[in-house]
């Protein structure tokens, strides 16, 4: 027997690294450069190859270590290369009869090696970045040579997988057990989710893993536009009209979306290369319920009177607090609007309602110093963020939509919109 050590290597600047993933076993055979173990340190992962043939007779180093150049990796049998070299070789003249008895162990062997080869068939970058998505990267088909799997690779099986349950059950990043129980630390009360939100979560979750999300931040000026909405009364009564913010928003919306159609879009299979076009106007509206948010649709927008719009929010709205909303009216939308400008806050990056490409943050308005013709002047604004799916939409694209929202809510559109 000739048992050789196998230390780490000169690795540069790399020196009490930790060791995050250990690719050989006990009893397993290694080729020379097959990869032992992988090192990472802030900057980058690294894997350590092997200098020697043979199989591996002791492991010493575990996942979790902290390694420096000289520490000893594990030690190998190179004497088992020329036993099987030479035990192979009288195996080749046998009968074909012979041949079928050691045919389970060469099956045996096939099955390890390419295991090892699933394995090993990744560069350190897209382990790292299969393991933050919680992803088995031995669940992967690779697109490179020899079925060497890149990020493109995870992506894709990402998107595929989560058509049904967002990430496949057995690549879900392995849960963290408390040390303790919660209890241990005071008192405690366990309830149940409510069933919306657990409803939801699915969709939300899909949404995230599935749609590259990117959110443009803008202000918009809607001095005249409250001007004119407190200044509405009814010609009969002289009795002021109540008309929610929002309905003049959905308004400006829909106007956007005529100019700039891909944002009134879905992708149903990106693979396809096709995208869907919708030549409706359905806004949904994120209502905030005791049992979790619903988004119903304001349905064919274009077609209805700001007032109209006004009247119909408060009756979804009221449908959903009640569960009573028809579960077809959460479905069906071009874009969404998620404003929380009756609780307060300004900016934030909303996640997109799937299948659609894009959605509208609203905040809470408020008076400004804005520098304007020369001087300073009180301006009401308003603060929007725009999620959109850069799958579709690209940044450009985004700036101009948002600039076409803010002057549709300007003082130039919002008289048009109440006719």
């Amino acid at each position: 027997m000739s048992e050789t050590e196998i230390k780490v290597p000169n690795i540069g600047d790399f020196k009490d690294v930790e060791v995050i993933e250990v690719l050989v076993t006990e009893g397993q055979s290694i080729k020379k450069n097959d990869a032992l173990i992988t090192i990472e340190s802030d900057k980058s992962s690294v894997e350590i190859p092997s200098n020697l043939e043979g199989k591996i007779k002791n492991l010493k180093i575990k996942v979790g270590d902290k390694v420096s150049e000289g520490d000893l990796i594990l030690t190998i049998d190179v004497s088992e290369v020329k036993k099987e070299e030479i035990k192979e070789k009288p195996e080749i003249e046998k009968e074909s009869k012979n041949i079928e008895v050691i045919k389970p162990e060469i099956q045996e062997k096939t099955f390890s090696k390419n295991n090892i080869s699933d394995i090993s068939s990744a560069s350190p970058k897209a382990r790292k970045f299969a393991r933050e998505l919680g992803v088995d990267i031995n669940q992967v088909a690779g697109s490179q040579k020899d079925g060497r799997v890149v990020e493109d690779d995870i992506k894709k099986f990402v998107s595929s997988n989560s058509k049904n349950t967002v990430v496949a059950k057995d690549t879900k990043p392995d849960k963290i057990k408390n040390e303790f129980e919660h209890s241990d630390f005071g008192e405690i009360e366990i309830k149940d989710i409510p069933r919306v939100k657990k409803l939801s979560s699915k969709y939300l979750t899909n949404s995230w893993t599935t749609i590259p999300h990117v959110t443009n931040h803008d202000e918009a000026d809607i001095t005249e536009m409250e001007s004119f909405r407190s200044s509405l009364t009814d010609m009969y009564t002289r009795e002021k009209i109540k008309i929610t913010p929002l309905a003049f928003i959905i308004k400006a919306l829909v106007a956007s979306l005529k100019k700039f159609p891909s944002f009134n879009s879905s992708i149903d299979e990106i693979e396809t290369g096709k995208m869907t076009l919708k030549k409706y106007y359905h806004i949904g509206i994120a209502v905030d319920t005791p049992n979790g948010l619903m988004v119903p649709k304001i349905r064919n927008a274009n077609n209805k009177k700001i007032s109209l719009i006004s009247k119909e929010l408060k009756e979804v709205s009221e449908l959903c607090r009640n569960l009573k909303i028809d579960k077809k009216e959460l479905f069906g939308g071009s874009m969404t609007i998620t404003s929380l400008g009756g609780i307060g806050g300004s900016f934030f990056t909303p996640i997109i309602n799937y299948p659609e490409v894009a959605i509208l943050g609203v905040g809470r308005s408020e008076k400004k110093q804005i520098f304007m013709n020369g001087k300073f002047q009180t301006r009401t604004m308003l603060p929007i963020s725009l999620s959109y799916d850069h799958r579709i939409i690209d940044g450009a694209e985004a700036a101009r939509f948002n600039n076409d929202l803010k002057e549709n809510l300007g003082k130039n559109f919002a008289y048009k919109l109440a006719v």
